[in-house]
Formats: C-alpha cells, sequence, structure tokens
C-alpha cells in the first residue's frame, strides 16, 4: 500500500527492521511524507521511532505527517521516550505533524482523503479501518478486526483492499480469517484483494487461498 510517499506500518516486518527492509527494496525512509496508522498495537505502530531517528540522523529536512487515531500523539512520544529516552523533544531538522482522526468522518491530511471507521479491534484507542483517495486511486485497509458490516463501505468499488487474514479459519477474537474475507466476497466490490497480517497458519494454506497474499517488496500496479 505506497503510493505518492505513503507508508503503511503493519506487522509483515518486525519494527526495528522495518528500515531495513525499505532500504533493501531501494526505497528511501526520507521520502516517506506521511504515515496512517490504523490502530496503537505495537506491530503496526511501533515502527515510528525508528523512521523518525532515521530522519534526524540522515539530516532529513522535509515534512513528516503521522495520521492515526485519537491519542496518536501522546502514545508516539511515550513510546519514543521509552525506547529512546530524550527523544521525544529532541531538536531536528524536520516537522513531525500528528493528525489524530476522527471514527466516521472525512479528513484531508498531506492532501490526501482519508475516510475512517472504528472497527472491532481493542488496542487503548479506537481502532480504525482507512479508506485513502489518492493519485486518482482508491485503496482501502481493513486494519486489524473482527468482521463488521462496515466493511463493506469501507471497500466499495475501491481500486485496492488490504484486508488482515490472521488465520485460514480458525476463529480467533479481534482477527479477521480468510475464511471471513472469502464468506463476504461478494460484497466486497473493490477490484482487487491482497491479504496481510498473516500467521504460520495462513502461510502454510497457500495452495488454498483466494486472494493475493502480501508480502515486503510487493509492488501493486494500477
Amino acid at each position: 500500500m505506497s503510493a505518492a510517499g505513503i507508508m503503511p506500518l503493519s506487522c509483515c516486518t518486525p519494527a526495528q527492521h522495518q528500515l531495513s527492509a525499505l532500504k533493501a527494496a531501494g526505497l528511501d525512509p526520507g521520502e516517506i511524507g506521511v504515515v496512517f496508522v490504523s490502530h496503537l498495537h505495537g506491530d503496526h505502530f511501533g515502527g515510528l521511532p525508528f523512521l523518525i531517528l532515521d530522519g534526524q540522523f540522515s539530516r532529513r529536512t522535509s515534512l513528516l505527517t503521522i495520521a492515526g487515531p485519537p491519542g496518536t500523539g501522546a502514545r508516539l512520544r511515550e513510546v519514543m521516550e521509552a525506547l529512546f529516552p530524550g527523544s521525544g523533544d529532541a531538536a531536528r531538522r524536520f516537522d513531525v505533524r500528528v493528525a489524530e482522526l476522527v471514527p466516521g468522518g472525512t479528513e484531508t491530511v498531506a492532501g490526501i482523503a482519508v475516510t475512517s471507521w472504528e472497527v472491532d479491534h481493542p488496542s487503548g484507542a479506537p481502532p480504525l479501518a482507512l479508506r485513502l483517495e489518492v493519485g486518482g486511486r482508491t485503496i482501502a485497509y481493513t486494519g486489524d478486526t473482527t468482521w463488521t458490516d462496515d466493511l463493506v463501505a469501507v471497500a466499495s468499488d475501491a481500486d485496492l483492499l488490504i484486508a488482515e487474514a490472521y488465520y485460514f479459519d480458525k476463529p480467533v477474537p479481534s482477527h479477521l480469517r480468510h475464511a471471513d474475507i472469502a464468506a463476504h466476497r461478494g460484497e466486497l466490490t473493490s477490484r482487487r484483494i491482497v491479504l496481510t497480517h498473516l500467521s504460520t497458519d495462513m502461510l502454510a494454506q497457500d495452495d488454498h487461498v483466494d486472494f493475493d497474499t502480501a508480502c515486503d517488496g510487493l509492488v501493486v500496479m494500477p
């Protein structure tokens, strides 16, 4: 889910290794202009301190915008102080701005129209599904959640739906399964679906998966 300087944080790669994965793919972290965060669990949020510090050490000067649920700003500072004491208030050559998204509304962040829905995934702040209008394309993301009918609106006629599929068919609290996406495929009118947040169970089901699956370095063509 990468376009026009947008980078999603996901659990495909541990937080401390996301920068290495980006660089290995030939992507410059300093060119990332805005990060959209669905919820404040470490596997989706924990890479931000490393991204900010990388910008500090590489003499970045361009603005970095972080958009996430209510509480993102305070949590970001807490995490930075926990991991790197003093980093929360360190002087930098670039600004870090936090936009806190109001669930149920549409806002413009860094020139991108983003609509958010509160979903079902307890994480200490409202978890969000997101729908982005960028570069003439619509990118939708379920975030982590159990099935909710709001996902039909999230996916409606999107060019791409990035959907969590933690397990193949085993019920797991607060998470989507491949079975859920398959059962509701007729209602999800996105042009393409790519699955992410894959457990070992899902990875072992490769021959039975009905959708494309995400991996580090995947390029999704329009």
